[in-house]
């Protein structure tokens, strides 16, 4: 238990002090949190908020989460994150083709255990560069896995538009195809995997990262492996990110091709870590918020104000080019993404209303 005193809440143990959540006010929020995401909202949310808001969002915050680990963490820097959901996505589908009686959710550990793979790979490159020479490297991976499930049609089951389709989602009896299904065990993984990922980065592995991020010369020389670390970082990161690819072809899409995971794909994942806040897990969710519901927004706002005024096409370009103004003057204003923000007006919070 934390140690209550007249001026504060104090870890008495060092594992306490790894907790994802030290208070106990974090701990009651989050655990009314989940109560809201998995019992109200079915309730209250439409089939629209769940296939076109609530699952996406879901989704993206995993997969920025992936790129978190990794770049954010472990500094590695990557623009092959749609690459290994691409690869998780297509591992997915093969499983659950070629093995019968398969159940869909072993189907994306393997494919995400899959990806994990392809992430060693493509991180061997990282034991000696680093930089702007990593991020080409990483982005050579992201079309060489492109052209590689459009060349080749085994991967899609020769299907001639390379398109794969959801496997049944059905567990324990239960058939998850509706949108509140679909959200249901979007929720159940992300939430999963969210923890997971708060263990790792508080856990020795977690400090590993963050030592090779800040200085992996330092870190060598105090006998952190660098090469492992940094490989681990990958396959962690990629992992991650192969199980999203599975969920944002088969509980989101429900049919997805290769282009579907492209160049576009990574960026989006790399503005979710930027926007959010790089080396914060609730800046994944946070981030995401912000890619998602922004540019709703602003569709939203330019067909009822510019309605009449301005071609549909034009309409849709007026949006990209504000929401990259929006972007940019964002990180000037908060360059450390909104979870440092969200840390700030935490932190005044708890000391009102004794703060002048």
């Amino acid at each position: 238990m934390l140690s209550l005193t007249g001026s504060g809440q104090f870890s008495t143990r060092y594992a306490q002090d790894r907790r994802i959540f030290r208070l106990w006010q974090a701990r009651a929020g989050l655990a009314v949190l989940l109560a809201v995401a998995y019992v109200v909202v079915p309730l209250w949310a439409s089939d629209y908020w769940f296939s076109a808001i609530l699952i996406p969002f879901l989704v993206l915050s995993l997969a920025g989460l992936g790129l978190n680990l990794l770049t954010g963490y472990a500094g590695q820097l990557s623009l092959g994150s749609a690459a290994f959901m691409a690869i998780g996505a297509f591992a997915a589908y093969n499983f659950q083709l070629r093995v019968e009686g398969l159940p869909f959710l072993v189907s994306f550990v393997l494919g995400g255990l899959v990806a994990a793979v392809a992430g060693v790979v493509s991180g061997l490159p990282s034991l000696r560069i680093k930089g702007f020479y990593l991020i080409v490297s990483t982005l050579a991976a992201q079309f060489i896995v492109e052209w590689t499930l459009t060349k080749f049609g085994w991967f899609s089951n020769f299907n001639p538009s390379g398109v794969i389709t959801a496997p049944p989602l059905v567990m324990l009896g239960t058939d998850l195809s509706s949108p509140a299904g679909r959200y249901l065990l979007t929720l159940s993984v992300v939430t999963a995997l969210f923890a997971l990922a708060g263990r790792i980065v508080r856990s020795d592995l977690g400090r590993n990262w963050m030592a090779v991020r800040d200085m992996d010369t330092a870190a060598a020389v105090i006998g952190i492996p660098v090469v492992r670390t940094k490989l681990l970082a990958f396959a962690i990161s990629s992992f991650f990110c192969g199980v999203a690819g599975s969920l944002w072809a088969f509980a989101y899409l429900g049919t997805v091709e290769p282009h579907g995971f492209d160049l576009n794909r990574s960026f989006q994942v790399l503005f979710i870590i930027i926007i959010g806040g790089m080396g914060s897990i609730l800046g994944n969710f946070l981030g995401a918020a912000f890619v998602v519901l922004l540019p709703l927004l602003l569709s939203n706002l330019g067909g009822s104000l510019l309605a009449g005024v301005i071609a549909p096409g034009d309409t849709e370009n007026l949006q990209k080019i504000l929401f990259g103004v929006l972007i940019i003057v964002f990180l000037i204003r908060e360059p450390e993404g909104l979870a440092s923000l969200w840390r700030g007006l935490w932190a005044r919070a708890r000391v009102w209303p004794l703060r002048d």
